[in-house]
């Protein structure tokens, strides 16, 4: 790295000439790939970013010019030239980098961003902010194609142009969201590519006029003005102009210099918003990610040399693939059944579904809130929709979920993936909040699978119920339970005693992926000497009250167990019940979940661990809590009776 290892923040990287800056990008891009190769990332989506990110720090003052990545996960390169470069290969471990941009840790990351479509609407109120103070410095939001289309980019686009604030908005274009971009405004910015006649065309009569003495100027100027009517008339740049913002491109998103002009013409742009359209391939410059740019969007450690993956020991099918290949079955069997996803089809397992049923499955890209009442729409007509989402994605949909389904109590299931803790990608992509919200919502029925082969159940169970349901499942694999046997309808509110130990005195009631743990802890308990009954609860809502009143009069201590924010949980629910049966006082409760906190990035069996939400965590908390129910049993033996 002859000019990277000088670059320890975008001052010196402004010190280097111009034509040394395509140089910088072959370096940056070579210590992502060497990076991702042993840590695992979002590989493909950076990569198409680099050059993005070297024209960015060089052609803006950076940190007193803001930029505002969306997203986040297209930043390593931005992350490699603010000084974070030798901390760079422990980005996403626990106590490392952050994945996406946090403020906390860097200037350079001017907003947090770990979901899509925001950086428009906070680049402005940047602006907005910047003005009302007196300020003069430029605020730059970087978009994707993909999340463009979002509802607060549009919404943001739309108040953008009415303010006319002095903004500047990078379109990194490449044609690909996590999977292939879909959707009307997709369409228009293709359409946009292929205007390459016209812009072939523009080039050559400026050059043709500028070389025409003492007129050339002059002609120019009157041409340009033409030119810029013509462009409005008839290019898709006319939309943008309609809008209220001033078009600049296309340009080659790999081009630094072609970069560096564009984005400081839009610097001299002082009367309004204007958009620097920039034409990128995911992937770049790596091979087998421009081969197949939707696998290698995000990507575990690889082999350099090949591409190949380095796979996990584990045999067991993942939580996602069994909802693909379950819900092809239900399909094929139910004609009503249809399948949708908000621009995650591989993530989701939906990718299948998509091919083998793609009249019946929808990828309606970053949209989640429209996904949501789309799926309402289907189901006033008899159809049967399942909103396939991640966990913290579906937050962004809240209000639909209340107001489009609950209320109209609709049939919709939400299956929610990556529900938990699920690791390296951190705090704005944890499922801990799903089970509170959800639950609070009337006409909800909320689940959770003790492992794969129940997800089939929960699947088919929530699919058949009439009204609004959800399930949530982890990240990963699953533990290697039966997936070939027909998925069951369950009981609604029905609980699943696995370990019942009779006279014992503590219960373990676990929900979905502390099931497994649960059973694992009881073992090591009953070595020590302590019979715990285990219970698979199941349902969060309905809860089985029966079962649980029934444990809370004849055991001294109840232990829930949840992977969730303890904040209106699982937990919560069980001890509302107690409350509301009268008996709060008549055993101890101790709730097990994760604390009122952020939780950062790293390995989930770490963060798991560190929370106390493993077998050892389960086993301590138990025991700890019997020991103390033991000393008060004692100590009010030891009492002298009072005659």
């Amino acid at each position: 790295m002859k000019l990277l290892h000088r670059i320890n923040s975008p001052h010196d990287l402004r010190r280097l000439p111009l034509e040394q800056l395509p140089e910088v990008a072959v370096e940056v891009r070579q210590y992502i790939i060497e990076t991702m190769a042993r840590m695992g990332g979002h590989t493909g989506a950076s990569l198409g970013a680099v050059e993005l990110a070297v024209a960015l720090h060089y052609a803006f003052e950076t940190p007193v010019d803001r930029i505002v990545w969306d997203v986040g996960h297209q930043a390593y390169a931005h992350k490699i030239l603010t000084g974070r470069r030798e901390e760079f290969p422990t980005i996403r471990q626990y106590d490392g980098l952050s994945g996406f941009l946090r403020r906390d840790e860097s200037e350079y990351d001017t907003f947090g961003a770990g979901h899509a479509s925001t950086s428009i609407s906070a680049a402005l109120g940047m602006a907005t902010a910047r003005d009302a103070r007196g300020q003069s410095h430029h605020v730059c939001a970087v978009i994707g194609d993909a999340s463009l289309p979002g509802g607060m980019a549009m919404e943001a686009i739309n108040q953008a142009g009415h303010l006319k604030k002095r903004l500047i908005v990078l379109l990194n274009d490449n044609e690909m969201s996590i999977a292939p971009a879909v959707g009307a405004l997709t369409g228009y910015l293709n359409r946009i590519r292929e205007a390459q006649g016209y812009h072939r065309f523009k080039d050559e009569v400026s050059e043709t006029l500028r070389a025409i003495p003492n007129l050339g100027e002059r002609l120019h100027g009157v041409a340009k003005t033409v030119k810029d009517a013509l462009a409005a008339a008839v290019l898709p740049g006319a939309l943008v102009n309609e809008l209220g913002f001033k078009y600049i491109g296309y340009i080659d998103g790999h081009d630094t210099t072609a970069l560096v002009h564009a984005l400081r013409e839009a610097q001299a742009v002082k009367d309004g918003p204007v958009v620097v359209h920039a034409l990128t391939t995911k992937g770049k410059g790596y091979a087998p990610a421009e081969a197949n740019r939707y696998k290698w969007h995000a990507s575990g450690p690889f082999e350099i040399e090949t591409g190949n993956a380095i796979s996990s020991a584990s045999s067991a099918p993942t939580y996602t693939k069994v909802f693909g290949k379950t819900m092809c079955e239900l399909m094929a069997k139910d004609e009503r059944i249809v399948t949708l996803t908000a621009a995650m089809p591989d993530g989701t397992g939906v990718d299948i579904v998509l091919e083998k049923f793609p009249e019946r499955s929808f990828d309606v890209g970053i949209a989640e809130q429209h996904a949501v009442t789309f799926a309402a729409g289907m189901s006033c007509e008899g159809l049967k929709p399942v909103v396939a989402v991640y966990s913290t994605f579906l937050q962004r949909a809240f209000d639909q979920i209340v107001h489009d389904v609950a209320i109209q109590d609709l049939d919709v299931t939400f299956a929610m993936d990556r529900a938990g803790i699920v690791g390296a990608d951190g705090p704005t992509h944890h499922g801990l909040l799903d089970i509170a919200y959800l639950r609070a919502i009337p006409n909800m029925v909320v689940m959770a699978p003790k492992d794969e082969g129940e997800l089939r159940d929960m699947m088919l169970t929530a699919i058949e119920h009439r009204g609004p349901a959800a399930l949530r499942y982890p990240r990963g694999n699953g533990v290697g339970a039966d997936i070939e046997r027909e998925p069951q309808v369950l009981e609604m509110g029905k609980a699943e005693i696995l370990r019942d130990t009779g006279a014992g005195e503590a219960a373990i009631v676990a929900y979905g992926s502390m099931v497994h743990p649960a059973l694992k802890a009881a073992e090591e308990l009953a070595k020590a000497g302590i019979e715990a009954t285990v219970v698979n609860a199941r349902f969060v809502k309905p809860l089985d009250a029966s079962l649980l009143l029934a444990l809370a009069r004849t055991k001294r201590l109840i232990v829930t167990v949840e992977e969730a924010y303890l904040a209106g949980g699982f937990g919560s629910a069980v001890v509302e019940l107690l409350e509301e049966n009268g008996l709060q006082d008549a055993v101890r409760v101790v709730r097990m979940g994760v604390p009122d906190r952020l939780v950062t990035h790293g390995d989930a069996k770490l963060l798991l661990a560190k929370y106390g939400l493993d077998a050892d965590g389960i086993y301590t908390r138990v025991r700890e809590n019997v020991e103390v129910l033991d000393e008060r049993r004692a100590r009010r033996k030891a009492q002298p009776a009072r005659g």
